[in-house]
């Protein structure tokens, strides 16, 4: 991993605290598009799903250099976790099972794919520069 989270932080990246991520990426054109997202953890690296054909599925997969994540925490919405990261790796075999335990974590609906006819990927992002407050 490129950069550790602190520990002061990690809370927000757990199950239990249901933070949401609020996902920056970049543009053709070099504008920015933000998105919030469910996301969970893949050892030290977040793990986002979305459906294919998205505009941050397209921008992920075209400048997957070019990200940052804001997580707030949803019971002090003055202390966040800013990160600056990369792709890492982009899965597609198991991202319907991988958004079913999203929607498990964020809904406790047992099932989300089988609500949604849309084909699934999930991105591994990995942190290069970590900020907090």
């Amino acid at each position: 991993m490129g950069t550790e989270i602190p520990e002061s932080h990690r809370d927000l990246l757990s199950n239990e605290k249901q933070a949401f991520a609020y996902l920056a990426t970049v543009m053709e054109n070099g504008s920015p598009q933000l998105t919030p997202v469910w996301f969970d953890m893949a050892g030290d690296r977040i793990r986002i799903n979305t459906a294919r054909g998205r505009v941050k599925e397209r921008n992920l997969r075209e400048r997957p250099d070019r990200i940052a994540l804001l997580i707030v925490d949803p019971d002090d919405p003055y202390r966040y976790l800013q990160i600056r990261g990369h792709v890492a790796e982009v899965i597609e075999e198991g991202a319907e099972a991988h958004i079913d335990e999203l929607a498990s974590k964020y809904t406790g609906r047992l099932a989300f794919s089988s609500y949604s006819r849309t084909e699934r990927v999930t991105f591994l992002i990995e942190p290069d520069s970590v900020d907090t407050h």
